[in-house]
């Protein structure tokens, strides 16, 4: 019974982030075919916007690297979990900045 145990401690991790990474990709998938990708107006703007999802996965790779620090996980189950995390946390960032207005200064 406990190999069992083992088994679905290190496929729940994987499972987990597997869903994240097919919600993330759908949802950007119906966003492109709809036309509705955010578009900024200058280079930077636009930048920014591109790097929110991978910035997102580093921070939450880096969050799930802390955690793992100070609770009893495995590091590779928190670094997993975090990126996970961190990708959609980047998708809704993403979302967030696309529809906010730019502001000329």
């Amino acid at each position: 019974m406990e190999t069992v145990t083992d088994i679905i401690l290190i496929v729940l991790p994987i499972l987990i982030v597997g869903a994240i990474a097919l919600f993330v990709i759908q949802r950007l998938k119906s966003k492109q075919k709809r036309g509705t990708l955010g578009k900024k107006k200058t280079a930077e703007a636009q930048t920014w916007l591109d790097s929110m999802i991978p910035l997102g996965m580093v921070c939450g790779s880096a969050g799930g690297m802390l955690f793992s620090l100070f609770l009893p996980i495995s590091m590779a189950t928190a670094i997993a979990l975090g990126s996970g995390i961190g990708l959609l946390g980047g998708y809704f960032a993403y979302s967030h900045y696309s529809k906010t207005e730019e502001t000329s200064s």
